[in-house]
């Protein structure tokens, strides 16, 4: 046995795969477990992971995770974890509670960076200052502003969950889990019924941590191309002052039901006109998720039956009629016991019945009659070109396959398996070819013969959100007449109490203990992006000469300045037309399958951005595409025949995809409300937000409204734009092709691209003008939410302001500190932000689940003064420097840098303007701070405002400040 600075090697292995040495270590004193992955990654990750099984739902383990961030022993400030957000060169700095535990990951590219971080965590966790006051700001308390006044609730997370309450399908998700496996710890709400939250006491509160926070229950993770002695090294002095406990956790496991169950629950609305708005799922518990074998197997199962609009399960579905897009996530691997959900959103009352009868019967036929090999092998080849290209997006490699780990090593199970993925694929692949009707056995088994099902149906009701409300208060009524006047007295002393403590500024010396990188530890230079611009077919083409493990990325852009702008509304419906209505040899069914068997996927997404001092800007819609350098001629035959020969007369799946779009639109609007508002600010500064605006904000869902009944009524016409669109757009003069791949790679692929863009059409490149309606007055967008975003924006340009770097660190202390505290922390908001666009000079704010509104547009206004005012010691100067290059550097994978190289091309940026931008960065002063609050100062009276939440809150403030709110109802 091998034993090193504490701890027990338990095992040793390679992940060839990965390449990634795996060791698994054990801490003698104090039992806590170690993954150690070691490779040649930069962007280093660091986790601290604890089951933490709620008994009720008042989002005692969600409250725990805020709280333990809120100070430490080591680290005596209100907020470290905003000093680190300030601070930093963090690629991920967060903390999540799931149903069954809470993680505290963090990741940098520098390994003292990612060091500080996590002893900051580790001291949060094991040694926090959690207080009866920390509870009352992070989960709950009374306030009572004046004696004779309504006592309310209020706290981050109280207000966070009213929000998650407001949002049907989130609260769908809970309820799926709660009736699927009531008796277990997953029948309770580990974030916290709002209706509960107030139940939970500061013993409650302080004794879980007791008994959850000790290293006995931590799983603990790292993974990078750090030291992996050190890890062992630095995590001793931590544990060894703690001796091994028994932790006694739940099993978890919901014993089977002995027949299919039903409920009918309810979701608070905006509208009387709701006949159509019921969701319903069907859901199986299907599996353990310590059977790994079988949980890759579900994997490519759900896949094959809602992964792709080829699915079969989905398109009977989406081709029933009986609703207008899916809903329910497939198959749910993040608890004890798998489980696979879906359905219909947008149903009528009296179709509820039908769906579950639709949904049983295809299942049943797919078992009886069999499944398309065409659809398994489409499904079995994503499924491995996603393992084996591991592509996260923004997130971390590292922090995806710790959460990945820990699905079995919660449980006792061994965490390397679900990352060394060869074995199970190898094996799931064996299974298959010795059983051809392998999948279609799973259905009956998993589906069709399994009774532990339940049906979960959500229906609308237009009253429920006032009844809630009625509820609370009459509580809060209830109580505040129980009370002595002494005991509303100390409601109010201990709200000064807690409000002294949040606008007390924490000491130097305290501040002075949270760890920070120095400007001398800063790469003074910018990182660059190798980019090669030639002609092919007369097509301007960007090469970008980076390692892709084999992979070619291919983005075709086109530029949609060559639409009229009234087309804009269908720029995305258009792109998903190109690969979701069929080509002229295949329907839409076989085209997903080719995509699916060939690729590693092909999708859309356009690009809009204003120019310094062109508003109109750039505006383009791509084809994002991705293959192994083997199918890169099946991609580019795909591309071709999408391009060329999609099926745009194709009036039925073409009106599904638009009521698959309404449907999303509106199912974001509660839970995406910050981005809304956002959206809607920018769209009146510069063409290009106002383009954005119309193809995905709120003037494009009142449009997808119209268009509904436009298709049934004049399809000719529709038909007819669509077709016009293609014209217009497929002008090789007109497009760009961006594309992410090494060298060698790459001399393969130029010949094939260069024949692919000789086969487009090209002609004369002619650009329109844009002219957006001119649009002014405040705005109210009325929605069914029982919390508030609020948004505030102004062109800084406009008031004189000249771009400097400096305005990145601003913008970056503005969000850690005033803002976080102002609107956060004192507010009770889950956040608020600001942003600041250097193309189109637009400066923002806006809040998220925001109990307030006019007071958090007080809070914006005063904001320079706030500027204006500061004291910025030279250290927390230095700290906002160091997380603005942070930001400035975030790390990214292979295709994201060839699509930044390409997206700076297009807007014109050079390497020397990006340069002297982090030089004005590094050389940041006070003075600079104190120089755009007077900026921020003139915004506060010019600046417009845009909101979006319930009808009684807009009308309330519209009471208080002379209807200045034009109200907009979305939904």
């Amino acid at each position: 046995m091998t034993y090193l600075h504490g701890f027990e090697l338990i095992s040793d292995r390679t992940i060839p795969e990965l390449n990634t040495r795996a060791r698994m270590w054990r801490h003698v004193r104090s039992g806590a477990q170690l993954l150690s992955l070691e490779n040649d990654d930069e962007n280093k990750v660091f986790g601290i992971t604890f089951a933490t099984p709620p008994t009720d739902s008042t989002g005692v383990a969600h409250i725990m995770e805020h709280s333990v961030l809120c100070g430490s022993r080591k680290y005596p400030v209100k907020e470290p974890f905003v000093e680190l957000l300030k601070g930093s060169l963090k690629t991920f700095l967060n903390a999540m509670t799931f149903s069954d535990k809470t993680v505290y990951p963090v990741a940098s590219q520098n390994t003292q960076d990612l060091y500080n971080l996590a002893d900051v965590y580790l001291d949060a966790v094991f040694y926090p200052n959690i207080t009866p006051f920390t509870l009352k700001q992070e989960g709950w308390h009374f306030e009572l502003e004046d004696l004779d006044g309504p006592l309310t609730y209020k706290g981050v997370v109280f207000n966070e969950m009213k929000g998650a309450y407001s949002d049907p399908e989130g609260l769908l998700y809970r309820r799926v889990e709660q009736s699927l496996l009531p008796d277990t710890i997953y029948g309770v709400d580990s974030g916290g019924d709002p209706a509960e939250i107030p139940n939970l006491t500061y013993e409650q509160f302080k004794a879980f941590h007791e008994r959850y926070y000790h290293p006995s229950n931590a799983l603990i993770y790292f993974y990078g191309d750090d030291d992996p002695e050190e890890r062992l090294r630095f995590l001793d002095n931590y544990l060894k002052d703690f001796e091994r406990q028994e932790i006694a956790l739940p099993d978890g496991q919901q014993p089977p039901f002995p027949e299919p169950r039903r409920v009918v629950y309810h979701y608070a609305s905006g509208d009387s006109d709701d006949a159509g708005r019921s969701m319903i799922t069907v859901n199986w518990v299907v599996g353990d998720v310590l059977n790994t074998d079988d949980t890759l197997a579900l994997s490519v199962l759900s896949h094959i039956l809602i992964g792709t609009p080829a699915s079969p399960l989905r398109k009977a579905l989406i081709d029933s009629g009986l609703g207008e897009d899916l809903v329910g996530g497939g198959m749910e691997m993040d608890v004890r016991q798998v489980y696979f959900s879906t359905g219909l959103k947008g149903v009528a009352q009296e179709n509820v019945d039908r769906v579950e009868t639709l949904l049983l019967d295809t299942l049943k036929s797919l078992a009886d009659e069999g499944i398309d090999p065409e659809m398994v092998e489409a499904s079995m080849n994503t499924l491995e070109f996603s393992l084996r290209e591991n592509n996260t997006g923004s997130y971390p490699r590292g922090l995806i396959l710790m959460l990945r780990a820990l699905r079995t090593w919660l449980y006792g199970g061994d965490p390397v398996v679900p990352l060394a993925f060869e074995a199970r694929l190898a094996t799931l692949k064996e299974r298959l070819e010795a059983n051809p009707r392998f999948f279609e056995d799973m259905i009956r088994r998993h589906f069709l013969d399994n009774s532990h099902r339940v049906t979960v149906i959500m229906e609308p009701d237009p009253e429920l959100g006032a009844q809630l409300e009625a509820r609370e208060r009459a509580r809060l009524d209830e109580i505040r007449a129980g009370m002595s006047e002494d005991e509303l007295r100390r409601v109010q002393e201990e709200m000064q109490t807690l409000k002294r403590m949040q606008e007390t500024p924490d000491p130097p010396e305290a501040l002075a203990t949270i760890p920070s990188l120095k400007l001398e530890d800063l790469d003074p230079k910018i990182k660059t992006i190798p980019c090669e611009e030639v002609k092919l077919a007369e097509t301007t083409t960007l090469y970008h000469d980076l390692f892709t493990n084999g992979i070619v990325y291919l983005d075709l852009g086109f530029d949609m300045y060559s639409l009229p702008q009234d087309y804009l509304p269908y720029v995305n419906l258009f792109s998903r037309a190109l690969l979701e209505t069929g080509t002229a040899e295949l329907d839409y069914v076989k085209l997903a399958q080719r995509i699916g068997r060939k690729t590693g996927g092909i999708h859309p997404a356009a690009f809009t951005s204003a120019l310094p001092h062109d508003p109109a800007g750039v505006a383009w819609l791509f084809l994002r595409g991705k293959a192994t350098v083997e199918n890169t001629g099946e991609l580019l035959a795909i591309m071709r025949d999408v391009l060329l020969t999609a099926r745009l007369d194709n009036r039925e799946r073409f009106r599904q995809l638009v009521l698959e779009e309404k449907a999303d639109q509106e199912a974001s609007l509660v839970p995406g409300g910050h981005g809304v508002v956002a959206s809607r600010l920018r769209s009146r500064f510069t063409t290009a937000d106002w383009a954005a605006e119309q193809m995905g904000g709120v003037d494009y869902l009142f449009f997808l409204r119209r268009l509904v009944d436009q298709i049934e009524n004049d399809w000719p016409s529709v038909q007819a734009t669509l077709e016009a669109m293609r014209d217009l757009l497929l002008n090789r003069h007109a497009m760009i092709a961006n594309v992410t791949l090494d060298r060698a790679g790459w001399d393969e692929v130029r010949p094939a691209l260069e024949d692919f863009l000789g086969g487009l059409p090209a002609g004369e490149r002619s650009l329109q003008t844009w002219e957006p309606p001119q649009i002014i007055g405040d705005e109210g967008l009325v929605i069914p939410a029982q919390v508030n975003y609020v948004g505030k924006a102004g062109n800084l340009y406009d008031l004189g302001y000249a771009f400097d770097g400096s305005v990145l660190v601003i913008t970056n202390f503005l969000r850690a500190t005033w803002l976080w505290e102002r609107v956060r922390v004192h507010g009770g908001a889950y956040g608020g932000f600001c942003s600041f666009d250097r193309r189109s000079g637009v400066f923002s704010y806006v809040s998220y689940r925001d109990p307030n509104l006019l007071d958090t547009l007080s809070v914006y206004d005063q904001t320079g003064r706030f500027l204006r005012e500061l004291d910025l010691p030279q250290d927390e100067l230095v700290k906002g420097i160091v997380g603005a290059i942070g930001n400035l550097d975030a790390y990214q994978l292979p295709d994201a840098k060839g699509f930044t190289s390409l997206v700076r091309y297009l807007l014109g940026e050079t390497d020397e303007e990006r340069q002297r931008m982090r030089d004005e960065v590094l050389g940041t002063t006070l003075e600079d701070f104190k120089q755009f609050g007077e900026v921020l100062e003139e915004l506060a009276d010019v600046g417009q405002v845009v909101v979006a939440g319930g009808a009684d809150a807009i009308a309330r403030a519209n009471e208080e400040r002379d209807n200045f709110l034009r109200i907009t109802k979305v939904l």
